[in-house]
């Protein structure tokens, strides 16, 4: 495993923090984004929990002193708010699978009803 130099004044935590912070961001997401879409968490409660997060992180996080703080009020925000696109990419999906399967059944249709037999 190779090592990631500690810059000044930032812990091994805080290190550790930002080197992952992307696969912490997205296996909380993929987490709650199980949980949102079989309706164990309510959506509207991932909304508030997202403001609030951003809220926070603006407010104190972005310009806290703690580098920790930094790394995990920015983690916290980001992965609420992938979690509130959750929905909205699955409305999407949906939407485009349910458009595919209507010109699916048009094309055969117009295959049926231009038989000539």
């Amino acid at each position: 495993m190779a090592s990631t130099p500690i810059e000044h004044g930032h812990g091994r935590v805080a290190a550790l923090l930002h080197e992952r912070r992307l696969r912490l961001v997205l296996l909380i997401a993929l987490v709650e984004g199980i949980l949102v879409l079989a309706d164990a968490i309510p959506w509207w409660t991932v909304l508030v929990l997202a403001a609030a997060a951003f809220v926070a992180y603006a407010a104190v996080g972005r310009a806290h002193e703690n580098t920790v703080v930094r790394e995990g009020s920015w983690i916290i925000a980001v992965s609420q708010i992938i979690v509130v696109l959750v929905p909205v990419l699955a409305l999407v999906l949906t939407a485009l699978a349910v458009i595919a399967l209507v010109l699916l059944a048009l094309g055969a249709l117009a295959v049926l009803l231009l038989d000539r037999r």
